[in-house]
């Protein structure tokens, strides 16, 4: 039987993965570092409520019988990836299999919620001296930023269709326990269009497409839509669904970089784009989007936050999400996003909205759908490691929404004088 994508109905197409995952080899075997990983591991998870199985029948953590489980199948391997990589490490030993959970967005939420203290004080300099930074390429230049785009949104819109709803929204929505998910990201959109005041006649720049489900809401509503875009393959799912939909005269989608964008806008929403942006370039991203604005314009902004005391602490690190999943990105706090407002802008920020625990709901299901969907994955070319990839990746930022440790934050902002 012939694969087909869910929402177009045309055959699906096997793509070859452009992700890194001949990088799972760890570094050479260091006993030092395997026996100080170890070490570190048992001091951290000793009144942690989990309860932790090692192959050969040791039990580690504080949780009692309910508490998430972590099998460690092979302990050897997995202690030599945590010395050799630390963060890095501990989600390669995942994706190949040396350590397993039967929920494993359970299990990393409490590492999560204890992020700031697992690694005891007096070593966290020593920490950050050891980590890897962030590759030159990985940079978010206008060169760097296509390259890292490419990487993960030109996975395949196949792929992305395998989790994603209807509405192919790939981004948080305030997801109620058992709620529709389609309900709630059409909801999440029209919150983020009220906040702009996008209407009738509009004229509306949206920075980063997606697949076009914003600029569609959008331009339902009468506005007039330039949206941009840096992957290839979101421009093209998107411009056949804006089509398919009727609207092609109210909406341009544009290959372009934010940096490069001209005109002048009554609006301007951007969601969950920022996080591609990176730290040398956020007064620049504001500035465009100050730039952009007419006086009296309005602007939505979607992000994901965390803690300012933890966005300074992590600046510099390079993790596994930056490794796998998103080369280049990085979360801001809102601290961060309101003080470049203030900074660089004529901008005020008028409201604040915030569906952090709803966010986690949004991934348990696009993790549960990825697995019911197996066999696509299979047909696409995403089994085995990369699914498992994908698998924590999405158990990973579940945990964070789930354990507080990341939030997502709606901002309304004003241009100046009311329009």
């Amino acid at each position: 039987m012939t694969e087909v994508h869910p929402q177009s109905g045309r055959p699906a197409r096997p793509v070859t993965v452009p992700g890194p995952w001949e990088q799972l080899p760890p570094a050479p075997y260091s006993p030092f570092r395997a026996r100080i990983a170890e070490r570190l591991f048992r001091h951290a998870v000793r009144d942690l409520p989990v309860r932790i199985a090692l192959a050969g029948g040791e039990r580690l953590g504080g949780g009692g019988p309910g508490s998430p489980l972590m099998r460690i199948e092979r302990p050897r391997e997995f202690f030599h990836r945590l010395g050799a990589d630390g963060n890095i490490g501990f989600g390669e030993a995942y994706v190949v299999g040396d350590w397993t959970s039967p929920e494993p967005a359970d299990l990393l939420m409490p590492f999560a919620a204890r992020m700031a203290t697992l690694i005891p004080a007096p070593l966290q300099t020593l920490r950050r001296a050891v980590e890897p930074r962030q590759p030159t390429a990985e940079r978010n230049t206008a060169t760097g930023a296509r390259s890292n785009i490419h990487r993960h949104y030109d996975l395949s819109n196949d792929f992305f269709a395998t989790f994603l709803d209807e509405t192919m929204t790939y981004s948080g929505a305030p997801l109620r326990p058992g709620g529709d998910l389609a309900a709630a990201q059409l909801a999440k959109l029209d919150s983020m269009l009220d906040m702009a005041d996008v209407r009738e006649g509009t004229r509306l720049l949206e920075i980063g497409t997606g697949w076009g489900s914003l600029a569609i809401r959008a331009a339902q509503r009468g506005a007039h839509v330039t949206s941009l875009t840096l992957s290839a393959e979101q421009q093209r799912l998107a411009c056949d669904r804006i089509t398919a939909a009727g609207l092609a005269d109210r909406v341009d989608v544009r290959l372009c970089d934010y940096r490069d964008a001209e005109g002048r806008y009554d609006a301007v929403v951007s969601i969950e784009m920022i996080e591609a942006v990176g730290p040398e370039y956020w007064s620049t991203y504001f500035r465009t989007l100050d730039r952009l604005l007419v006086d009296g314009g309005r602007a939505g902004l979607q992000a994901i936050t965390m803690p300012h005391d933890r966005l300074l602490a992590t600046l510099d690190s390079y993790t596994w999400i930056h490794k796998y999943v998103f080369p280049g990105g990085r979360v801001l706090s809102v601290e961060a996003i309101e003080g470049n407002v203030a900074r660089d802008t004529a901008m005020t920020v008028d409201e604040r909205r915030t569906f952090g625990v709803g966010y986690a709901e949004t991934l348990r299901s696009w993790r549960h759908r990825l697995d019911e969907r197996a066999e696509s994955l299979t047909a696409l070319g995403f089994a085995g490691l990369p699914h498992r990839t994908w698998e924590y990746y999405l158990a990973y930022c579940e945990a964070g929404f789930r354990s507080g440790y990341l939030d997502v934050v709606q901002f309304a902002m004003r241009k100046g004088g009311a329009r």
